[in-house]
């Protein structure tokens, strides 16, 4: 069973938006595997509720729960998504990993992968950058980032006919500085796109993960089998000394 997390932080829906198109992606991706499960979460808020109404902020999703550092130990993979704050990640996202400090210690988060999507204001908004400030994170608990990357997306990363976020560092959205603009068809598409791609590589990397364990449980058993043969042996030549004694003591 594939366990993979999509988790959020939004002050204005425009990254939910494209969580629930990659949920999506990926719900359909995994048709076929009943026991999959991609579920969705969002980083625990910071702000205060009279700082929020004055940035005119909409209410949190209530059907999405706030994720906990210790919920990270049930998921094989994570999608983040963030807004950019700077060319780099909002505070939300700092306050939640620091918070992982025993995690790392014992290791927890290692093999486990990782992929981003992103809002900003304007095309200098700092998305590619954001996703390098980020990457510190995943290196420290050896988690696997795994890119959107141009092979399955090149048509729509490509066009340069209309304005669209979308990076091969993974999906993105123009949010305007005021935050009116809403995800475009083009950029839905993309989040589409890394969804599904992501879920096919993780379920590659498990399934070879598999043959790996199942090679190592192979070498275990033969390993073993092989202890087992020579104790026999080592056995069986002590019943033919033994009885050699024996035979030797009765002649004599």
């Amino acid at each position: 069973m594939t366990k993979i997390a999509i988790i959020t932080y939004s002050t204005y829906g425009h990254v939910d938006t494209l969580a629930k198109e990659i949920q999506k992606s990926i719900q359909d991706a995994s048709k076929g595997f009943n026991d999959d499960v991609v579920d969705l979460f969002r980083l625990e808020e910071t702000l205060s509720d009279d700082v929020l109404q004055a940035m005119h902020a909409p209410e949190k999703d209530a059907s999405v729960p706030v994720i906990k550092v210790e919920d990270l130990i049930n998921y094989d993979a994570f999608v983040f998504g963030i807004p950019t704050r700077f060319g780099s990640a909002p505070a939300q996202w700092l306050h939640f990993w620091d918070q992982t400090s025993s995690l790392w210690a014992q290791g927890q988060l290692y093999g486990k992968m990782a992929s981003f999507f992103l809002s900003s204001g304007t095309y200098g908004g700092g998305l590619e950058s954001t996703v390098r400030n980020t990457l510190s994170y995943l290196v420290h608990h050896g988690i696997i980032y795994v890119p959107l990357g141009y092979k399955n997306a090149f048509a729509e990363l490509s066009n340069t006919e209309e304005v669209h976020g979308g990076t091969p560092w993974g999906a993105t959205t123009l949010a305007d500085t005021d935050g009116s603009r809403q995800p475009s068809d083009l950029e839905l598409r993309i989040a589409n796109i890394q969804g599904k791609t992501f879920y096919e590589t993780v379920k590659r990397f498990a399934g070879e993960s598999t043959e790996v364990q199942k090679k190592e449980k192979k070498t275990k058993i033969t390993a073993l089998q092989t202890v087992e043969k020579q104790a026999k042996k080592k056995e069986e030549k002590k019943e033919e000394s033994k009885n050699f004694l024996t035979a030797c003591c009765t002649l004599m």
